[in-house]
């Protein structure tokens, strides 16, 4: 089964083809051009050459996977955007995978904080064990990301104050991953990983894999953006004085 991969919410922009059979996934050709600001204009053909390179045309493909975030409003929506277009017109499922899932997925064993960059001086970080994420995705500084308890505890009757659930997220923490980690490794204080910086392509797939094998119905696209678009609508003017 061939599933076309994007994603759009880091400045990545990743598309790529796949092959997922009962023996595993094959990554078969792979686009990733590193642009916060080209989107919309990347993506597409991203997602045309991938297909060339594969030997494959649209109607070949048998669903379609894309990353949920978190990331910035406009760079998410366009790959949200794209991979719903497609999956409607083929009349093929499209199927959802947190993007910080793909980077945890790809981090290797033990626990690792997963961060990428959320603007503002802030990331969108989780944590995860063996590649099993331990927390909701979430946004925040740097130095408050270890004592933060929005995520919830780790484990049913964990004690929900601050400092005792960010004692158990550094304990045991081997590194910290992602572009996120790279630019604030110095606050963060844990070894960086250099690869990856981004979600890879491959971690999508597997982690969509037992759905396209089992011919999962659609799901909805549902973006993570964690917190409001920096663009808003402007208020109601006021009445000119009289």
């Amino acid at each position: 089964m061939l599933i076309v991969v994007v994603d759009s919410a880091t400045p990545a922009v990743t598309a790529a083809l796949a092959s997922v059979d009962d023996t595993g996934v094959e990554l078969l050709a792979a686009s990733v051009t590193v642009d916060a600001r080209a989107h919309g204009e990347l993506l597409a053909p991203a997602v045309t050459s991938v297909l060339a390179k594969g030997g494959a045309t649209p109607k070949d493909l048998d669903a379609v996977v894309a990353g949920l975030g978190p990331g910035p409003f406009t760079g998410l929506r366009v790959g949200l955007v794209t991979a719903a277009a497609l999956a409607d017109s083929l009349n093929i499922p499209a199927y959802g995978v947190c993007s910080l899932d793909a980077l945890g997925w790809a981090a290797g064993p033990g626990r690792v904080l997963v961060a990428t960059d959320a603007r503002r001086k802030e990331i969108y970080w989780a944590v995860y064990e063996d590649g099993v994420r331990l927390t909701d995705p979430a946004v925040g500084k740097p130095a408050d990301v270890l004592l933060s308890y929005g995520a919830g505890p780790l484990s049913a009757g964990a004690d929900p104050r601050p400092e005792p659930h960010a004692a158990r997220l550094l304990d045991g923490t081997r590194a910290a991953v992602g572009d996120g980690a790279h630019r604030y490794a110095d606050i963060l204080g844990l070894p960086v990983l250099d690869e990856p910086r981004y979600p890879p392509a491959a971690g999508f797939a597997a982690l969509a894999a037992d759905r396209v094998r089992d011919r999962m119905p659609t799901e909805p696209l549902t973006p993570l953006y964690l917190r409001r678009p920096d663009a808003v609508l402007p208020g109601e003017r006021k009445p000119a004085l009289r």
